[in-house]
């Protein structure tokens, strides 16, 4: 088992990954081989479940890429599926508070960081997996260190209590959602805005002295190179429905002009 996003992340190296809205396999392939270091699969605004995560993690990792997963919301079962389905990092929606982080590593951790619970799923490779083949204590620190829970920055609540919720152990990084965050502090879509943009160098600096990741999702080019000139460490730009759409409309202008 190795996370190979996560590893350029801590040795400095800037990773790109993108959403997958659509869990169809083929867009799935089709972001793998476009060379995205991980891909999302989304269960909280996309189509995915943990059925349809199964195909899609199996067709990221045929390409090597890193299959992460947004969960539907802070619970057990989503938090275990998506992670027994094979996901090797979860994007956590709406975080507000550090019990709700505690919870995360509860739920996604095995012991003795948390208390996920253990089963020879797809996720193991039904126990096939090397890592998985020495004994409960080796598979618990393989899938410990690098399996990533990182909370998104998107309430008043997370940006409160950052500091305590970077420092939590089983806490692996922070993912920024722009749009619910600038929503939140009562500025929405006013991603120039001063305040937004200090809450930006806030959340980057204490992941950054944490020795933890930064991730921020950007729909332009322009902003996530300004995003990676604040110091983030990686980008999950657009998502597999919006660069399609992009490509299309500029084929047509090219094919017309």
């Amino acid at each position: 088992m190795k996370n190979t996003a996560r590893e350029k992340m801590l040795r400095g190296e800037t990773t790109v990954g993108s959403f997958l809205e659509i869990a169809s396999p083929t867009a799935a392939e089709a972001l793998a081989l476009a060379g995205f270091d991980y891909i999302i699969i989304d269960t909280e605004h996309g189509a995915g479940d943990p059925q349809s995560a199964l195909d899609l993690i199996r067709c990221a990792k045929l390409y090597g890429t890193t299959p992460f997963a947004r969960v539907q919301e802070i619970s057990r079962a989503p938090i275990l599926k998506m992670l027994d389905a094979g996901a090797m990092g979860l994007i956590i929606p709406q975080l507000n508070s550090v019990e709700e982080a505690k919870a995360v590593v509860r739920y996604g951790k095995y012991a003795p960081l948390g208390e996920r619970g253990v089963s020879g799923s797809a996720g193991t490779g039904f126990w096939q997996e090397d890592y998985a083949r020495h004994g409960l204590p080796a598979l618990f620190e393989t899938a410990n260190r690098e399996t990533m829970l990182i909370p998104q920055c998107e309430s008043l609540g997370c940006l409160e209590h950052l500091e305590e919720i970077v420092a939590l152990p089983g806490i692996d990084g922070i993912f920024v959602g722009p749009y619910d965050l600038s929503t939140a502090m009562g500025i929405p879509g006013q991603f120039d805005h001063p305040d937004f943009l200090a809450a930006l160098r806030r959340i980057q600096a204490v992941c950054q002295a944490a020795g933890k990741p930064s991730l921020i999702y950007a729909a332009d080019p322009a902003i996530a190179r300004a995003d990676l000139a604040m110091g983030y460490d990686s980008i999950t730009y657009s998502m597999d429905a919006s660069l399609l759409i992009e490509a299309g409309r500029a084929a047509i202008q090219g094919i017309l002009a």
